[in-house]
C-alpha cells in the first residue's frame, strides 16, 4: 500500500502566517515513493477559535483548489491541514498544521494623519502615539495604509523587515493596506508606536521631456488600525485620529526616489506637533502582492579611484537597492554616495541617469560607531562613488543591499556554454530589480513606471524563474482600474503619463495576455475570471479603432520599440510596419480572449471573440501577405509574428519560415528585431524546422546580439542591444539603461526549446520535452517548481552522434517526450525517465571545404571558423572601428561574393580576404 506524504501546503496571499484573502486558493505538494500513485480525494480541515470543520472533496487536483469553507472572518485565526486519499483507498498522514490569520479588514475606522504644517515638499516626517496594553493580551495585530512608504515601530523596534510598504498602487482608486502580527512587541503596560513616513511614489515627479509633474500629492499621509484582542474576548482598536503627534525635525531630512535621501543622525523629532486629520475617502483592501524585502547583500568587488581623484566601490553586479555603512567619524562629516551602473571615461558614468540624482547624503552623529542604511529609496547600480568618507575606507564598511519584491525562485537553467549562462544570470538578475513592488524598468534613472508593453513580453520568462502569479495578479488590478471607460489601456501602470487615452498594440495587450500567460503557467483560472472584463473591454476597443476593415491602421505605435536599426533618438521607427505590428496583436488578443472564455464557461463571447479573431486573420492576411508567402514588410519581426502567432496559413507557413531564416543569415546571425520580435523569433524559426539557425541567432556574440553585452561584461539585461558600444563608451543616446529584462525574454525559449520544458497543460500538469540540440553547446538543462512538484529535463552529447535525453515528472502530472529528429510524441507518466538516439546529421559548410572569394557570401558566413579568419583579417587591414561598419553593412547573400564586390570594398579588404582564405586552404591541406 502506497503511502503519500504532503510536502507543502499553501495558502494564496500568505506570507509569515497571515492571509490577506478571505477565501484563500490552496495548493499542496505530494510526494511517493510509488511512481503510479495517483489522488483520489482530499479532506481540508480548518480549525480557529471560532470553528473546527473539515470538508471532503473528490478529484486528483492539488493545485489552485478553492477555498472549501465560509470565508474567514477578520482577525479569525487557526490551523489549516489536509491528508489525501490514494486510488488504491490509502489515506497519508496529516500535513504539517499551517497556522494562518485573516489579515483582511471588516471596515475602515481610522483617518488619514500627516504633519499639519511641513515646511518642504515631499517632507518626510515621523508619527506617534502611546499605546497602553491591559493584562490577558492574546493578539495584535497593525493594519496600515499610507499614501507614500511607511516603517512602524514598537518601543522603537520595527515591526517588520518589509521596506517601501504599502507599495505603489492607482493611489485613490486602489490603495491597499499591510497586516502585520505584533503581539510580541506589547507586553502588558504603555509603549509608544511610532511611523516613519516618506513620500516615496506618492509624491514623486513623473514626466519626460520638460513635461515633468507631481501627479498625486506633495505630501505623504498615513492611516491605520492597531487592534489588541484579550482573552476575555473584548477587543480594542487604536486608530489614526486626532490623539497622534506629527515632527518634520527628524534624521531624515529629505527622501525622494530619484533624488536620493539625506540623513542627519545629530538631528532627533522633537518639535511634536498634534497631526492634520482628513477623512479616508475610499477604504484601502488587502495588499495580495509579495513583500519588499532585502533579498540580498554583496560586498565591494574592488575599490577604484578615479582619474579625478575619487573613490569608488565596484560591487561586481548591477543591482537595485542601496548600501549599508559601517563608520566612525567625527560629528557633522558628511559622507556623499552617488550611483550609478557604469563607469564612463574612468569617471561614475551619471549621465544615463537625466535628471535622477542617484545620491544619498549621511552626516555622522559623531557619539561612536554607527550603522546606516537609506530606508525610502533605491537605485540601479553596480559602482557607488563614495565622497567625504572619514580615514580610510576599508571594503567591508559598505554592503549592497539587493531589493525586491520577495518572490519564490521557481526555475533554473544551466548549460555546457559559459556566456549563455551569464546571459541568464544577467536575466534572472534583471527581473530581481526590477519587480519591485509593480514590474518597472530603468531603476536608474527618472523612470522606473510598470511599462505595460516591457511586461507582457516578459511574463512568460518572469513565470519560470519566479512565483509571479500574485505579484503579476495585482498589478493586473491596477491596469483595469487605470484603462478608460471604453477600454484604452494606458503606456504603464500606474498611469501616471496619462497615456491610456492613446493606446498602442503590444503595450495594450498586456491585458490580455499576461492574464492568459498566468493561467497557462499556474494553472489557476482565478485571474481569467478576475480580469475578463479587462481582457473583453481591450479588445472591442482596438476593434472600434480597426472599424470594418478590422485593420488597426492610422494610430500611433510603439511598434517594434528599440529596433537596432531604427535612429538613435527614434526607438519607434523601426522597419516593420506599426500598421503590421498593431493588427497582429489585435489578432492574438481576440484569440486569447475566446480561449479565457472558453476556459470560464462563457460559450456565447468564446464564439464570437472566436469569429473576431478568424476575420482579423483573414484580413492581416490579405492586407500584409502574397500568395507566395512574402510580407509587405519583408523584416525578421513581421515573419516572427505571422508565424509565433499562428497567423500564417499552413499553405505559407514553410515558405515564411524560409524567408526568415535567410534574413537571420543574411544579417550574418545577428540580432534585427525589437521589443516586439525579440520574444518571438526563435519559437518562429524552431517551430519552421530552422533551429539550427535559431542556435546560431542566440549564440553569436557581435553586436547587436544577445551575447554580445555579456562579452563586454554586462550583468543584467540592456535595455539597447548597444547601450554600450564595442569601444567601451556609453551609447549616446539619451534613453540608455543597463538594467532592463525586456530583450532577456528570450529565456522563454531557452527553458521551453532549448532545455525543453514546456507546459502542456496549465499549470505544468502535463510538460513537453522537445528539447533542441544546438551546435555549441553539449548540454542544457532546466528546472522548474510548479504546484505539483519540481519538474526537470534536459540532454547531453554522448559520444560523437548520439544524446541522452531526460525528464524527471512529478506525481500528478505526465510528459510528452519528442526526441530529436523524431516528430513521434513519448508518453510518459511520474518519475525519472532517459533515452538515447541518433543524432541526425545536420548540413552545414565543412571546415574542410576550400572557401575562395568567389564562395557565396552565405556560405562562408554559415561556417564560423572560416568567418572568424575573415573578420580578423580585415580588422588588420583596416582596423576594429571600420571593420566592424564594413561587418555592420554587409549582407550575407547567396547572390553575392568577395570577388564580384572587389571593386566597392575598402581599400585593403579583398587581399586581406584573399589571403586569409588562402591561409585556411594551406592549412587543411596539411
Amino acid at each position: 500500500m502506497a503511502i503519500a506524504t504532503i510536502e507543502r501546503l499553501t495558502a494564496e496571499s500568505t506570507s509569515q502566517g497571515i492571509v490577506m484573502v478571505a477565501a484563500p486558493v490552496l495548493t499542496w505538494t505530494v510526494s511517493c515513493a510509488d511512481a503510479t500513485w495517483g489522488q483520489h480525494a482530499a479532506e481540508i480541515e480548518w480549525a480557529s477559535q471560532s470553528r473546527s470543520e473539515s470538508v471532503l472533496v473528490d478529484g486528483d487536483m492539488t493545485v489552485a483548489v478553492r477555498w472549501p469553507f465560509a470565508p474567514l472572518h477578520s482577525g479569525e485565526r487557526g490551523t489549516l491541514r489536509v491528508r489525501i486519499q490514494g486510488k488504491d483507498g490509502s489515506w497519508s498522514q496529516w500535513s504539517n498544521r499551517q497556522r494562518l490569520q485573516c489579515g483582511v479588514r471588516d471596515g475602515w475606522p481610522a483617518a488619514r494623519i500627516s504633519h499639519p504644517k511641513p515646511d518642504r515638499e515631499q517632507c518626510p516626517i515621523a508619527l506617534r502615539r502611546q499605546v497602553g496594553v491591559r493584562e490577558g493580551l492574546v493578539s495584535a495585530v497593525l493594519t496600515a495604509s499610507a499614501y507614500g512608504a511607511f516603517q512602524a515601530y514598537v518601543d522603537g523596534k520595527p515591526v517588520d523587515d518589509e521596506r517601501m510598504k504599502p507599495g505603489w498602487t492607482t493611489y485613490g482608486r486602489r490603495d491597499v493596506y499591510v497586516t502585520t502580527d505584533v503581539t510580541a512587541l506589547l507586553g502588558t503596560g504603555g509603549h509608544e508606536l511610532t511611523v516613519d513616513l516618506a513620500g516615496a511614489w506618492f509624491t514623486e515627479h513623473y514626466g519626460f521631456n520638460g513635461f515633468v509633474r507631481q501627479v498625486y500629492g506633495s505630501q505623504p499621509s498615513f492611516t491605520g488600525v492597531l487592534r489588541l484582542e484579550y482573552e476575555d474576548g473584548s477587543v480594542d482598536e487604536i486608530a489614526t485620529d486626532a490623539s497622534w503627534e506629527a515632527a518634520s525635525d527628524g534624521p531624515i531630512v529629505t527622501s525622494e526616489l530619484y533624488a536620493g535621501e539625506v540623513h542627519d543622525a545629530r538631528r532627533c523629532a522633537a518639535d511634536w506637533l498634534p497631526v492634520a486629520v482628513a477623512d479616508v475617502e475610499i477604504a484601502p483592501v488587502p495588499r495580495t502582492a509579495p513583500a519588499v524585502r532585502a533579498v540580498q547583500e554583496l560586498a565591494p568587488l574592488e575599490i577604484l579611484q578615479t582619474p579625478n581623484g575619487h573613490t569608488v566601490l565596484d560591487f561586481g553586479q548591477n543591482l537595485v537597492g542601496h548600501v549599508r555603512l559601517k563608520v566612525s567619524g567625527p560629528a557633522g562629516t558628511a559622507i556623499t554616495l552617488q550611483h550609478a551602473e557604469v563607469m564612463e571615461n574612468g569617471e561614475l558614468g551619471i549621465r544615463p541617469l537625466r535628471r535622477a540624482k542617484a545620491t544619498d547624503i549621511y552626516t555622522l552623529e559623531g557619539e561612536a560607531a554607527e550603522q546606516w542604511e537609506p530606508k525610502f529609496t533605491f537605485h540601479g547600480f553596480r559602482y557607488v562613488q563614495v565622497d567625504g568618507w572619514p580615514g580610510e575606507l576599508a571594503p567591508d564598511s559598505i554592503t549592497a543591499i539587493a531589493v525586491g519584491s520577495d518572490l519564490r525562485r521557481t526555475g533554473t537553467f544551466d548549460s555546457s556554454h559559459p556566456l549563455l549562462n551569464q546571459l541568464h544570470q544577467n536575466v534572472v538578475w534583471s527581473m530581481r530589480g526590477n519587480f519591485l513592488s509593480i514590474p518597472t524598468d530603468c531603476p536608474q534613472r527618472d523612470e522606473r513606471m510598470g511599462w505595460t508593453g516591457d511586461t507582457q513580453v516578459f511574463a512568460p520568462t518572469a513565470s519560470f524563474l519566479f512565483d509571479t502569479y500574485e505579484f503579476l495578479s495585482s498589478w493586473l488590478e491596477d491596469l483595469a482600474i487605470e484603462q478608460t471607460d471604453d477600454g484604452a489601456v494606458p503606456f504603464v501602470v500606474p498611469d501616471v503619463l496619462a497615456s491610456a487615452e492613446t493606446g498602442t498594440a503590444a503595450w495594450g495587450d498586456a491585458a490580455t495576455l499576461i492574464p492568459w500567460t498566468l493561467y497557462d503557467r499556474f494553472g489557476n483560472k482565478k485571474v481569467l475570471s478576475q480580469q475578463f472584463p479587462s481582457m473583453r473591454s481591450w479588445v472591442d476597443w482596438v476593434a472600434a479603432r480597426a472599424g470594418e476593415n478590422l485593420l488597426w491602421e492610422g494610430d500611433f505605435q510603439f511598434a517594434d520599440w528599440l529596433d537596432p536599426m531604427a535612429p538613435r533618438e527614434r526607438p519607434a521607427a523601426a522597419r516593420t510596419s506599426k500598421d503590421l505590428v498593431a493588427t497582429a496583436h489585435f489578432y492574438r488578443s481576440a484569440y486569447a480572449v475566446a480561449r479565457s472564455a472558453e476556459v470560464l464557461g462563457d460559450d456565447e463571447s468564446a464564439r464570437r471573440y472566436d469569429d473576431l479573431a478568424t476575420r482579423v486573420r483573414t484580413a492581416w492576411l490579405d492586407a500584409y501577405a502574397t500568395p507566395a508567402g512574402r510580407l509587405m514588410s519583408d523584416t525578421p519581426t513581421a515573419y516572427a509574428l505571422a508565424i509565433a502567432f499562428n497567423i500564417v496559413d499552413d499553405a505559407r507557413r514553410g515558405r515564411m519560415g524560409t524567408r526568415l531564416a535567410e534574413l537571420v543569415e543574411e544579417s550574418g546571425y545577428r540580432i534585427a528585431t525589437g521589443f516586439v520580435g525579440t520574444p518571438l523569433i526563435t519559437d518562429a524559426l524552431t517551430d519552421t524546422g530552422h533551429g539550427a539557425t535559431a542556435g546560431r541567432l542566440l549564440l553569436n556574440d557581435e553586436c547587436p546580439s544577445w551575447l554580445y553585452p555579456v562579452t563586454m561584461g554586462a550583468t543584467t539585461i540592456w535595455e539597447r542591444w548597444d547601450s554600450m558600444l564595442p569601444d567601451g563608451s556609453v551609447n549616446p543616446g539619451d534613453m540608455t539603461s543597463f538594467n532592463h529584462y525586456a530583450l532577456g525574454a528570450v529565456a522563454d525559449w531557452m527553458h521551453r526549446r532549448l532545455a525543453g520544458l514546456a507546459p502542456g497543460a496549465p499549470g505544468y500538469r502535463r510538460m513537453i520535452t522537445a528539447p533542441l540540440v544546438v551546435e555549441g553547446i553539449d548540454w542544457a538543462q532546466a528546472s522548474y517548481e510548479s504546484g505539483y512538484g519540481t519538474h526537470r529535463a534536459g540532454w547531453e552529447r554522448v559520444g560523437g552522434d548520439e544524446v541522452r535525453v531526460w525528464v524527471d515528472v512529478p506525481l500528478q502530472t505526465s510528459a510528452t517526450v519528442r526526441l530529436p529528429g523524431s516528430d513521434d510524441g513519448i508518453e510518459v507518466g511520474p518519475g525519472r525517465h532517459e533515452w538515447t538516439t541518433a543524432l541526425a546529421a545536420v548540413a552545414q559548410a565543412s571546415i574542410d571545404r576550400e572557401f575562395t572569394t568567389s564562395t557565396p557570401l552565405i556560405e562562408i558566413r554559415r561556417d564560423e571558423p572560416t568567418y572568424r579568419a575573415v573578420r580578423s583579417s580585415i580588422e588588420d587591414a583596416i582596423g576594429d572601428s571600420a571593420a566592424q561598419d564594413f561587418v555592420d553593412a554587409t549582407t550575407w547573400t547567396s547572390g553575392g561574393t568577395f570577388l564580384a564586390e572587389r571593386a566597392l570594398l575598402p581599400t585593403g579588404v579583398y587581399d586581406a580576404v584573399d589571403s586569409a582564405l588562402a591561409a585556411l586552404r594551406q592549412a587543411s591541406e596539411e
